[in-house]
């Protein structure tokens, strides 16, 4: 299988090449050329398989004979080895927690399947020694950071803006030590990715150290994605519910997990429609009403997950569907507030005895205006809500359980490297690792 730029399609790479560069030399991100459907009775006989056993069937289609199967199965057995519950919370709406993994956010899925991938190829060129640079907004460094963690060969830099992520986020990757280092950005979320980019695009630095990214730039990050996709559907036809009409609400922010879920449904997944949301930092919801594009700077918000204020994968979600008339008959957006994030985890605690994150608030509230009669609702849940506790307690009243798996995390020392915003300091400290 060949990879595109989504720039040039005439620009391609191998699955190895896309992996290692993360974007394409010419500033695309990488697509692959055909998406291959899955047959029938796979989709038909799922209900019959486990979520290791969906993996590795749309992985090993995927990719095309790229990795060994048995290298691959090892690979999906090691990415999938926590449960991902699909909850049925109200008649017709189920909410598939992905928050699970070791960081209890659902981006550990696409990162340690990318881990672990990369770790296969690194075997295969010993010596290979490379930099995962990581700009984040709190979930995305913390799965990279523990995914790679005591990896060899690698190096992670996560960086992210100062008071930009939560505490608990902070301690999950700024507490590691050893190959990942926390670099606090005087600046936002988007300058953390921008510099980021920076980075990955310079010539004459990858010459002395060798950068890729392991958030959603990376095609890497796609492909694990669409497991819990396929195996969110497998579980309502075990439970026995109608799947004629089944929709999907996604919290958006740099539009990967989007991506994913409409890279399934090209393979073959069944759901008739896709509802994004959105907090203020609002850019796709923009241009599915207005059918303009225009970035802008974000702004911090309760749920800062989704603060991005241009998203990386807008490229390939015109990639898969085409222009904006396309994206409407896919996608259903929606945007919402702070104060509607805390009206709904107030409401669906009270109503339904169940806790949401911020994030998922924000999906949930979208699924909730977007589900016609008859229709099945999945909420893709993708953070436990003691990640962002103060803004969730502020909305129930009372205080929420620190599961012992973050607790950890918190008992651990911060190493923390300070870093002025601009992208000469942060080359210079990267020049210093070579």
């Amino acid at each position: 299988m060949r990879y595109y730029s989504t720039n040039n399609r005439k620009a391609t790479a191998s699955l190895e090449e896309a992996i290692f560069r993360g974007m394409a030399p010419d500033g695309g991100l990488y697509m692959p050329e055909r998406i291959v459907r899955m047959p029938q009775p796979f989709v038909n006989n799922m209900r019959n398989m486990t979520l290791p056993d969906i993996g590795f069937a749309l992985a090993n289609f995927a990719l095309q004979g790229d990795v060994d199967p048995d290298v691959l199965h090892h690979i999906v057995d090691d990415t999938l080895n926590f449960p991902i519950p699909l909850r049925r919370v109200a008649p017709g709406r189920f909410a598939l927690e992905l928050f699970h993994g070791p960081t209890m956010a659902f981006k550990d899925v696409g990162a340690r399947f990318m881990a672990r991938l990369m770790a296969h190829y690194i075997g295969l060129r010993p010596g290979r020694r490379v930099g995962v640079i990581v700009p984040t907004s709190g979930d995305t460094g913390s799965a990279v950071a523990n995914g790679f963690a005591h990896m060899p060969g690698v190096h992670v830099y996560v960086l992210y803006p100062r008071d930009g992520v939560s505490y608990v986020q902070e301690a999950q990757f700024a507490a590691l030590g050893g190959n990942v280092t926390a670099l606090e950005v005087d600046g936002t979320f988007d300058d953390c990715k921008q510099l980021a980019e920076q980075a990955l695009m310079d010539a004459d630095l990858n010459r002395h150290i060798t950068l890729t990214s392991a958030t959603t730039i990376n095609v890497a990050r796609l492909l694990p994605q669409t497991f819990y996709y396929f195996y969110a559907y497998a579980q309502l036809l075990n439970q026995g519910v109608d799947t004629s009409r089944v929709v999907m609400a996604v919290p958006c922010a740099n539009l990967g997990n989007l991506a994913s879920g409409l890279m399934a449904r090209a393979m073959g997944l069944p759901v008739s429609r896709f509802v994004s949301v959105e907090n203020q930092n609002n850019i796709f919801y923009n241009y599915v009403h207005s059918g303009q594009y225009v970035p802008r700077p974000s702004v911090s918000s309760i749920a800062p997950a989704l603060d991005a204020g241009n998203p990386t994968n807008f490229a390939r979600i015109t990639a898969l569907l085409g222009d904006v008339e396309q994206v409407r008959k896919v996608v259903h957006a929606y945007s919402y507030t702070d104060a509607d994030i805390l009206d709904t985890i107030s409401r669906v605690d009270r109503e339904h005895n169940y806790l949401l994150d911020p994030q998922s608030a924000i999906g949930w509230r979208g699924m909730e205006a977007d589900l016609q009669p008859g229709e099945t609702g999945i909420l893709l849940a993708t953070a436990h809500p003691a990640k962002f506790s103060a803004p969730v307690e502020m909305a129930i009243g009372r205080q929420v359980p620190m599961p012992l798996q973050l607790v950890r995390f918190l008992r651990g020392t911060r190493h923390v490297t300070p870093l002025r915003n601009g992208y000469t300091a942060l080359r210079n400290y990267l020049l210093r690792q070579s």
